[in-house]
């Protein structure tokens, strides 16, 4: 695969070697050439790196941060970093396949680290498992992050972290990219390639269970 060149970082500690957004001294855009403006859209972007793979860095720099935060509460920081250059890696070396009729390309890089993420769901259900264990007091990376809307961190995580670590992969996967990805229904359905009415019955059937759990509490704004 063609390299591409590494451009500065958005929020996620350094980028492995050889991905975009990796640190190469001081930050900004290779001698003579200008970074693409943070206004161009993410299928432009994606359509203009086609021939100029340079410019697939800006894409890097515009949601590293994003898919770090959401692998760290998934898998913890020390997974978070090399999956997030394993994701760019794949998406550059697929853009050639991208529809660009999406302009939005959070679902398609969302999709990518999710599949990423499966081959862990053994490690991820050990994590929220121990993070059942961990004392209540101060702040904890990870599930409690999810009760905001309704209850609060230090009651809610045990019950919280127990009802994650138990629930299918499929409905994890829809719950979290709702609630810690911040994604659309119609933008969950586009990651994970699968109909809006999935979506919608996975999620009904991820929170009922998560409510249990909790004694019926709410852990999330929701649409019913």
């Amino acid at each position: 695969m063609t390299a591409y060149p590494a451009g500065p970082q958005a929020g996620a500690p350094g980028a492995p070697a050889g991905t975009p957004g990796a640190a190469i001294g001081a930050p900004g855009a290779p001698a003579g050439r200008e970074r693409p403006n943070v206004q161009v859209g993410d299928a432009d972007l994606i359509r203009r790196s086609r021939t100029d793979p340079e410019v697939f860095a800006a894409l890097f720099d515009r949601y590293s941060g994003m898919l770090y935060r959401y692998v760290s509460r998934r898998l913890g920081p020390e997974a978070a970093e090399d999956m997030v250059g394993e994701t760019f890696l794949v998406a550059f070396s697929r853009r050639d396949r991208y529809d660009l009729a999406h302009h939005d390309a959070r679902p398609w890089l969302f999709g990518i680290i999710t599949k990423l993420i499966s081959r862990h769901h053994r490690a991820e259900a050990a994590r929220y498992r121990a993070l059942r264990r961990s004392p209540v007091d101060g702040p904890v990376e990870g599930p409690a992050d999810m009760v905001a809307a309704g209850v609060t961190a230090t009651a809610a995580r045990p019950a919280l972290a127990e009802a994650l670590a138990g629930l299918p992969r499929r409905d994890l996967d829809v719950l979290l990219l709702v609630a810690w990805g911040d994604l659309a229904y119609e933008e969950v359905a586009r990651a994970l390639d699968i109909p809006v009415g999935t979506v919608r019955s996975r999620l009904n059937r991820a929170r009922r269970k998560v409510r249990a759990a909790l004694g019926d509490t709410n852990p999330m704004h929701e649409e019913e």
